[in-house]
């Protein structure tokens, strides 16, 4: 005999399974509709991912825009890359590069510079162009060295073995440019030659130094060097010593500048030339240096005088 409580237990089951197992569609929506959406963790944060970024599209540049870069040209020559063609030197150029090369290695340069007015020496050669004489500049200046050399024979000097040797003449070597290189005629005894006659022999001499024609004795035995780029426009510059000389004058070009005047105060055109000494330390110091600047500018600015000497 079935009891009442089996009997309970059996007709719940049977309508769990009824109601369960047997739904309709529209049941199994509705249930579907009610589900609980998933609970997160406290604390947890989410965040959806994030779309990609389009790619910006960008339109192709319109025709004729593009600039136009001409090809790149790598130098040399066709068929011989790096080569080069070598020029022989002359036996001029030879002694001028050994000598340049000694002079910088062998001899401590130093340089001093000064403005020379030439309002003076100016004025000069118009007066004496009136009579037909024709002077350069370069004929005051290399007078103007050769009278400052006399009164300080302490920088007519060269150096021999181990110390100062003095130099009993003053003969002035004159830079002349050529095409086989610079060459450097002398003018001897110049302190004892007027203006005029150093302009003759300096004419004579550059032609033959042009020329090739230049003897031995005509440009060696020098004991100071002129070199003179005014003509060339330069207005300043160094020079390399000759060696075994002492210094080497190097003369700019002339200009005209405004400068105050101490004594009334007032600005007054000057037409100045700057000249740089370049000098062996060990013979000739900076305040030496300086003291002949010093007196070959006072020469230089009073040539009437200078000539008398």
């Amino acid at each position: 005999m079935i009891s009442l409580t089996c009997f309970t237990s059996f007709f719940v089951c049977l309508h769990f399974v009824y109601f369960h197992c047997f739904l309709f569609p529209r049941d199994a929506l509705n249930l579907l509709k009610k589900s609980p959406t998933p609970r997160t963790a406290p604390g947890t944060i989410t965040t959806a991912a994030p779309s990609p970024a389009p790619t910006p599209k960008v339109p192709p540049p319109p025709p004729g825009s593009r600039p136009n870069i001409p090809p790149v040209s790598v130098p040399g020559k066709p068929g011989a890359p790096g080569s080069f063609t070598e020029i022989p030197a002359t036996n001029v150029r030879r002694v001028i590069a050994q000598r340049l090369t000694e002079s910088k290695t062998t001899i401590p340069h130093a340089y001093a510079s000064i403005d020379c007015d030439m309002a003076a020496v100016m004025k000069l050669r118009k007066d004496l162009a009136k009579d037909q004489i024709k002077v350069s500049v370069n004929d005051f200046i290399i007078k103007a060295a050769a009278v400052t050399l006399r009164e300080m024979p302490e920088v007519n000097v060269t150096w021999s073995g181990d110390g100062p040797h003095p130099l009993d003449s003053i003969h002035i070597s004159v830079a002349v440019a050529t095409d086989r290189g610079l060459i450097t005629p002398i003018i001897r005894d110049a302190a004892s030659k007027g203006v005029q006659e150093i302009s003759a022999s300096a004419k004579v001499l550059a032609q033959k130094a042009r020329d090739g024609k230049l003897l031995p004795e005509e440009y060696q035995g020098g004991s100071f060097s002129i070199s003179n780029l005014g003509m060339f426009g330069i207005t300043g510059f160094s020079a390399v010593i000759n060696p075994p000389q002492a210094c080497i004058l190097a003369v700019g070009t002339s200009r005209t500048e405004l400068r105050l005047n101490e004594d009334d105060q007032m600005l007054h055109k000057q037409q100045l030339m700057t000249v740089t000494l370049s000098s062996d330390g060990r013979l000739v110091d900076d305040e030496l240096a300086s003291r002949f600047l010093d007196k070959f500018r006072a020469n230089l600015e009073q040539p009437q005088r200078m000539a008398l000497a």
